[in-house]
Formats: C-alpha cells, sequence, structure tokens
C-alpha cells in the first residue's frame, strides 16, 4: 500500500502540491480554489505550501511547467522529424494529440485560462508560453517545411496551421464545457482519423467522378 503523502519524502511535496493543484484548478477554476483548498488535497498544511509557492500564480506556472509540458513534449516531439512526408508526419502527431489530450487533463485547464484568463492574465502568459507558442511554432514551422518540398499548396502557413488544429481545440472544449450537461462527446482519436482524411483528400465529393 501506499504511503499517506503527509507521512512522503519532503522532497516529493512540490510534485504533490502541484499534482493536488491540478486536480483543485479543473474542477473548481482557478478563483474559487484556495491555497487551503490545495494544500488540503496534498495532505500538507497551508505554512508547508508556502515554503514552496508564494501565491497561486506562481503554483500555477510550476503545475505548467511539470504537468503540461512534459505531455506536450512527448507529442512535440514528432513535428522535429524534418525527413517525414508530411502526411505521415501529422498522423503521428493528431494521433499523440489525440490520445494526450484524452489522458491527461488538459482540456480542463485549457477551459480555466479561457473563461478566467481575462481576469487572472499571468494565467494565459503561462498556458501560451508553456502550452501554445512552442506547439503551434513547431507546427507551422512543419507546414513551411512541406511547402517548401511542395507537399502542401502555397499560402499563408499561419493561418493554414490553425486549421490542423481547430478541430481538436474544439473536440476538447465540446468536451468540458457541454458534456456536462448533456451533450455526445467526441472521441478524439475519430477526430483525428477523420481530420486527417478530410486534409488528405478533401471534403467536396467531385461531381464529375462521385468520389
Amino acid at each position: 500500500m501506499s504511503e499517506p503523502r503527509w507521512q512522503r519524502r519532503s522532497d516529493a511535496r512540490p510534485e504533490e502540491i502541484c499534482e493536488a493543484a491540478l486536480e483543485a484548478f479543473v474542477d473548481k477554476g482557478f478563483a474559487a480554489t484556495r491555497l487551503e483548498d490545495i494544500a488540503r488535497r496534498a495532505g500538507v498544511s497551508k505554512g508547508t505550501l508556502y515554503l514552496y509557492f508564494a501565491d497561486k500564480e506562481t503554483l500555477f506556472a510550476e503545475v505548467m511547467r511539470t504537468r503540461i509540458t512534459p505531455s506536450l513534449d512527448r507529442v512535440r516531439w514528432v513535428l522535429e522529424a524534418d525527413g517525414l512526408p508530411f502526411a505521415e508526419l501529422i498522423e503521428r502527431f493528431f494521433a499523440g494529440f489525440a490520445f494526450m489530450a484524452s489522458a491527461s487533463p488538459i482540456g480542463g485547464v485549457a477551459k480555466m485560462v479561457i473563461s478566467e484568463g481575462r481576469n487572472f492574465p499571468h494565467l494565459t502568459e503561462a498556458w501560451y508560453a508553456s502550452a501554445v507558442q512552442p506547439t503551434f511554432a513547431l507546427l507551422q514551422a512543419a507546414v513551411e517545411r512541406a511547402q517548401a518540398r511542395g507537399e502542401v499548396r502555397a499560402g499563408n502557413a499561419r493561418l493554414l496551421t490553425t486549421q490542423l488544429v481547430a478541430p481538436f481545440m474544439l473536440s476538447v472544449l465540446w468536451r468540458e464545457t457541454f458534456v456536462p450537461v448533456g451533450a455526445e462527446p467526441f472521441d478524439l482519436a475519430e477526430v483525428a482519423r477523420e481530420h486527417l482524411r478530410t486534409l488528405t483528400q478533401g471534403l467536396l465529393i467531385s461531381r464529375e467522378t462521385g468520389s
């Protein structure tokens, strides 16, 4: 049996506090979460929490660094595989992103940032710096390389990149916002497969061939 949190080594406490904070932020949102709530979930005193983190903003930044960024890094490394054909690269990226978004609380954090970021701009800054900007930049660079090789049509690579990620953003936010009130969720793996098919084969059926 695992030890109670409060009996574990002191050097494990920051990790446990971050895990507890992530759970609390997703469950209650940033504004409604108190440091006392996080300390209670982590099995430490509020005073102990303050030994490691000065405030909620600092704690959220550490949650991003230790809990969200590593999950995204495992997906982003695919985009750095310059030798892959673009169709294979995005197939791997879509599958990895769908799995990561299904198995992690990243969607709950995204919803929290969108809903509360205006009142807490540090949330938006941390989310953009840790999650959005690095992933978007790598994906845009992959599009630009594919354009240079003649695999992707000419055009604004930044706008094309938004088209690649938009279905996943909608599906994840749909899950976090509407599924709790009864909406049917999207299967992210199926979204990935269908989105890839649409990108590689097109959406409209040719009137001449019927395909």
